[in-house]
């Protein structure tokens, strides 16, 4: 049988089983190809439930990551308004040191559990750098940029893990469903042919014919 033939993350094919009747004629023993196809199918819906477990891990971190680089882009926007104020702007609210204070200051809550949050005031002119988790218990100072460019390319990276996964999860349905019709197949013809040889006297001693 052909197995070459792989999907882009190298997963084997099942090739569908054209002509029965010359393909099981080529086996020495249905009984083993039936259990082969078996231990295939177990095989396969393995790689399906491992595929579908990653599939959802990255359908929950995508969010996340968005609103990660949402945040960083919206310090870096407001950085870059307040670095571009005008001497003029800067002499108007000194005449109001109170209301420039609020215009450079902002109040928001930040999440230090699942259901925990906490409020904070920033001052997005003083920042030039945020702390990102990495992982592994790892937090890693970034420039915001930098930050940025890590971000945007994380999120793309598990974009394309997400797609990947869910073209796996195709490929593998359709791969056991391909098995389990050849079970039926095989099954069925060594099934008919027992019938015929049982009526032509050929069966041998004490071999039984299967039920359907």
């Amino acid at each position: 049988m052909d197995t070459t033939t792989t999907n882009p993350r190298g997963i084997p094919s099942f090739p569908f089983m054209s002509n029965v009747n010359e393909y099981v004629k080529s086996l020495s023993d249905v009984e083993s190809t039936l259990q082969r196809f078996q231990e295939m199918i177990s095989k396969y819906t393995f790689m399906q439930q491992n595929v579908e477990r990653r599939q959802a891990g990255l359908k929950e971190k995508l969010p996340e990551m968005k609103r990660t680089l949402e945040v960083v882009r919206f310090l870096k926007k407001k950085r870059q308004a307040l670095a571009n104020k005008t001497e003029d702007d800067d002499d108007l609210d000194d005449l109001d040191d109170g209301e420039s204070k609020s215009k450079d200051t902002i109040e928001t809550t930040f999440s230090l559990q699942d259901t925990l949050y906490a409020k904070a005031q920033i001052k997005p002119a003083e920042i030039d750098e945020v702390y990102l988790w990495l992982g592994a218990n790892v937090m890693v100072a970034y420039p915001l940029d930098e930050a940025e460019t890590l971000l945007s390319g994380k999120l793309e990276t598990a974009k394309d893990s997400l797609k990947a996964a869910e073209e796996d999860l195709e490929f593998l349905r359709v791969q056991v469903t391909t098995l389990e019709v050849a079970v039926a197949r095989v099954h069925n013809w060594d099934v008919g042919e027992k019938r015929k040889l049982r009526a032509q006297g050929k069966l041998k001693d004490g071999e039984k014919e299967e039920k359907d």
